[in-house]
């Protein structure tokens, strides 16, 4: 089944490679989406994929890279756009 999630991962998650590992993260899984920083110091995006791919990243964005230190992962249901496994940092 595939389904969308709106995310947003709070902690020191800017200037530590997060973006990428979040675009790595998503290529593992075959995902598509994107991601970007917030003016506030977070990191927000979208990803759709299959339900089971979307829970292991939804795990490893809770790990986050080496130099991240990961204070809360949201995660919400949202519609499904037909993005197929295209993945963007903006």
């Amino acid at each position: 089944m595939i389904v969308a999630r709106r995310f947003r991962v709070a902690g020191r998650v800017q200037g530590v490679g997060f973006r990428a590992f979040v675009l790595d993260a998503a290529g593992a899984e075959g995902l598509g989406g994107w991601v970007a920083n917030t003016p506030d110091g977070d990191v927000e995006g979208w990803v759709e994929g299959e339900q089971e791919a979307v829970e292991r990243f939804r795990r490893k964005l809770g790990r986050g890279p080496a130099r991240a230190r990961v204070d809360r992962v949201d995660f919400d249901e949202d519609t499904p756009g037909g993005l197929g496994r295209r993945f963007d940092i903006r």
